[in-house]
């Protein structure tokens, strides 16, 4: 395989974006492409990589990310790729460069200044950020779950309400006392978290907060929409709702909220819903960093449009996969949803075509199977549908086989990123783990 460039250097893959998909792709790039003709280089914002449909465990404290997450230098080291901390600032085409921004420390002094890195392929997997449609009062007072500092920040503001409430109680057990968490957005993360909450509430107690229980804890969950998980079949949605309602999760939908204030969420129809916490997961958009980066062709949600062959449609040299990328598949009206399955796919395309690039081969067109969708209610439930290939349709699962399957999904990714002999290690050490270490995560 063709590796080093005329004037003598490596080509330089550059992937910009640690989630799901770049850390997949810079994995198998590392493993399968000689050293000594290729620098393959990721570049992101955050030391670690944790699986993002795991964030809403993060924030309810059942799920501790320091033992799940992946640090990027260690990784780096074993599968063959570098790895630079920092954060896209822009793409400079011409000089087949990026612009990756200043690190400052915490007091605000440069520990690293804005520099440059070359590209012979560029691939733009940046993810995606909550979409708040520009309703008043959400990005000051919401909390939107899109990343592991968002998720550690909820669940500090959960526990100090949660002892805020305990310590009421000890004084007056009659107290008016609750930790109220308002979600909006009745999609797979809000119900999810919604569920979770309620798990994590039941185990406060083995912890110290002996008067504190799920009874004090007062969730709504709110969906513009007529129904939530609007994804699933109808049946499913309304066994979730059921379910989440038997928790205690009071269910809104078709309500449309119109602000956002420090204490309470206030909707279209005049209700005030009062909150010590709000969390927003009714959308996602690509980053505004994107918005016409570069001069490549852009969405009105700032994400990169794309051929079948992931490359963005103005630059062959540059790709992009995941939440950031917009592709319609031909005879379809919509583009490729932003789920885990879908970068996972993506990128398997993207290291392919980057291989045919540099071979001189021709290159395959994306082709996305749908696998279906999977919500868990937390130790409660797990409700989704398949793509039942093996029985002809769409096949509806709920309860153990369905918890079962979601759990596979999370092995899969840990395959993925891995390999064989560390991925199943770390299973078995996960198994370990739920019966050692606490329920909670309370630090």
């Amino acid at each position: 395989m063709p590796g080093r460039r005329p004037d003598g250097k490596k080509t330089q893959i550059v992937v910009v974006g640690g989630g799901a998909g770049g850390l997949e792709l810079v994995t198998r790039l590392g493993a399968h492409l000689k050293r000594t003709d290729f620098d393959i280089i990721l570049v992101d914002r955050n030391s670690s990589h944790i699986w993002k449909p795991l964030l809403h465990e993060v924030a309810a404290g059942s799920l501790d990310a320091n033992l799940d997450e992946v640090g990027y230098r260690g990784h780096a080291f074993r599968w063959g790729y570098r790895y630079f901390d920092g954060a896209l600032e822009a793409i400079d085409r011409d000089a087949q460069q990026i612009v990756v921004a200043p690190i400052l420390d915490d007091d605000g002094s440069e520990v690293v200044a804005r520099h440059r890195i070359r590209y012979d392929y560029l691939v733009l997997a940046i993810g995606s950020v909550s979409n708040d449609f520009g309703t008043p009062g959400v990005r000051e007072h919401c909390l939107a779950l899109d990343s592991r500092r968002e998720a550690d920040r909820f669940r500090r503001k959960l526990l100090n309400q949660c002892l805020r409430v305990s310590r009421q109680l000890s004084v007056d057990p009659q107290a008016d006392a609750y930790a109220r968490v308002a979600i909006v957005g009745g999609g797979a993360t809000g119900v999810e978290l919604a569920a979770e909450l309620y798990s994590a509430a039941d185990a406060l107690g083995y912890y110290g907060l002996e008067v504190f229980d799920g009874k004090r804890l007062q969730v709504t969950l709110i969906e513009a929409g007529p129904r939530i998980l609007p994804m699933l079949p109808e049946k499913l949605a309304q066994a979730a709702t059921a379910e989440l309602e038997n928790l205690g999760v009071r269910v809104l939908t078709a309500t449309q909220v119109t602000a956002a204030t420090a204490d309470a969420i206030h909707t279209k129809s005049g209700e005030i819903i009062p909150a010590d916490l709000m969390v927003w997961a009714a959308g996602v958009k690509g980053a505004d960093l994107l918005k016409e980066i570069a001069g490549l062709e852009t969405t009105r949600n700032n994400t990169l449009v794309v051929r079948p062959t992931m490359q963005t449609t103005r630059d062959d040299r540059i790709f992009a996969i995941g939440d950031c990328a917009h592709y319609v598949p031909e005879g379809e009206t919509r583009p490729i949803p932003p789920r885990a399955q879908a970068a996972h796919q993506m990128a398997e395309t993207a290291y392919h075509n980057l291989r045919a690039l540099i071979d001189g081969k021709p290159l395959k067109p994306f082709r996305y199977q749908d696998k279906g969708s999977l919500v868990s209610l937390a130790r409660y439930s797990t409700v989704g549908s398949l793509m039942g290939n093996l029985v002809g349709g769409r096949m509806a699962i709920e309860g153990r086989l369905a918890r079962l399957i979601y759990t596979s999904l999370y092995r899969l990714h840990l395959l993925a990123i891995h390999g064989s002999v560390k991925g199943l290690g770390l299973l078995f050490v996960g198994h370990v783990n739920q019966v050692v270490r606490p329920k909670l995560k309370l630090h």
